[in-house]
């Protein structure tokens, strides 16, 4: 992480192929040497499942769910991992390059930004051991890993998931904020729900605050914020 200036992207809801051409295009583009490091935060419209790029079985019925009159999308993405549910949900992209150590320890490098950012807004997080259900559960938030962050009563807060690139580093997660429980129990099953208890006072321009503060501190990094351009869009969709 040696690079002193990072890029953030704001805030941008949009469907969930798009989001993860965004991610796929700035790993890319990282790894060949055309563009710094970048934080960027993003929602799912419609609402979506996304699967883990090796993730080959789900069930059938996925492809059918509507909420609130939205037909659900089912997205791949470009990392590996269980099934996430987007809606109600915050996603948090980091894109890097310079990490030492296994997989595991770049997790946790760049999750610290997130220990610390929800540590201001009085929310402690840990790290979640891994669960002997994991292999056999197609839902991210039905088992904690090493990698995820959970809250004191266990529930977990974030999932994660890591792509790595000839040195270069794409890792992005969902934070759970106000899901539905009764869309979480249609997908996962009712017994797969955990209740996430956050402060009442957060909203989304709060927490993406927090974040930001914590990622300049954390990576010692000057956060740059920059829009995608025109040109850059018609790469990402082209």
């Amino acid at each position: 992480m040696h690079s002193k200036q990072w890029r953030l992207i704001p805030l941008l809801e949009a469907a969930g192929n798009v989001q993860m051409a965004i991610d796929g295009w700035l790993l890319a583009q990282h790894q060949s040497g055309k563009h710094p490091p970048t934080l960027r935060f993003y929602t799912w419209s419609p609402p979506a499942i996304s699967l883990g790029y090796h993730q080959r079985q789900y069930p059938e019925f996925w492809e059918h769910l509507i909420w609130q009159g939205q037909k659900l999308d089912v997205v791949r993405r470009p990392t590996g991992g269980r099934a996430v549910l987007h809606q109600g949900d915050l996603t948090y992209t980091v894109v890097t390059s310079g990490l030492n150590g296994a997989r595991l320890q770049a997790y946790q490098q760049i999750c610290e930004f997130l220990i610390q950012g929800w540590r201001s807004l009085g929310v402690e997080l840990e790290y979640g051991t891994v669960g002997r259900g994991y292999i056999h559960n197609p839902n991210c938030f039905g088992t904690a890993t090493g990698a995820d962050l959970v809250l004191p009563d266990g529930a977990k807060l974030i999932g994660s998931a890591q792509l790595r690139r000839a040195g270069a580093i794409l890792q992005h997660g969902s934070m759970r904020l106000n899901q539905d429980a009764e869309l979480f129990a249609q997908v996962f099953g009712a017994e797969s729900w955990t209740q996430v208890q956050l402060p009442q006072s957060l909203s989304v321009e709060i927490i993406i605050t927090a974040l930001m503060a914590a990622a300049s501190y954390c990576f010692d990094i000057e956060l740059v914020v920059k829009p995608l351009s025109k040109s850059e869009w018609e790469d990402i969709l082209g």
